[in-house]
């Protein structure tokens, strides 16, 4: 299942890339794609982002206060939401509250970067794997299994701490 993550600056490029590694190693049916980790070099970047946007299931919309009001963010949120009408947009909201987002992406249902909400966010991400789905008891425990090595990814500056200020 493709899960296009979507980013702008530099914050949110190094957390895109985190939950570009790790979502995989939680949900392995999960193939991600982030502009940066899957374009390679010399290729037209516009064609491949087009070109992922139309097969993908999911989209993650990393957001920080650097980049809330980022045209690129509103975008790459606005082709999602219109290529596909089932397609998920979930905004991750880093150093924010939901009160911080503002149109088109407060329509949408924001993810708190906490583990709570983003155990239900798997779990949103997991429905859309159809048959590949994992049973929800070992969703949950590879979350629980591999949530501290999201937070660690970054030696004296955990991810949850990475954007708060």
């Amino acid at each position: 299942m493709k899960v296009f993550i979507s980013w702008s600056g530099e914050d949110s490029r190094k957390i895109a890339s985190e939950l570009y590694e790790w979502l995989p190693m939680v949900v392995q049916s999960i193939q991600p794609y982030m502009s940066s980790e899957s374009i390679d070099k010399g290729t037209r970047w516009a064609s491949s982002i087009a070109n992922e946007l139309e097969g993908t299931h999911v989209g993650i919309v990393v957001l920080t206060p650097n980049n809330v009001t980022a045209p690129w963010i509103n975008f790459e949120a606005g082709a999602l939401a219109k290529i596909v009408d089932d397609t998920r947009l979930a905004p991750i909201l880093f150093g924010l509250k939901p009160s911080d987002v503002g149109t088109p992406l407060s329509q949408f249902q924001v993810t708190l970067f906490n583990k709570e909400d983003i155990l239900k966010l798997l779990k949103s991400i997991n429905i859309c794997g159809g048959d590949d789905a994992l049973p929800e008891a070992r969703l949950e425990k590879m979350h629980g299994a591999l949530w501290d090595d999201l937070l660690g990814s970054k030696p004296n500056q955990p991810l949850e701490n990475a954007c708060m200020g």
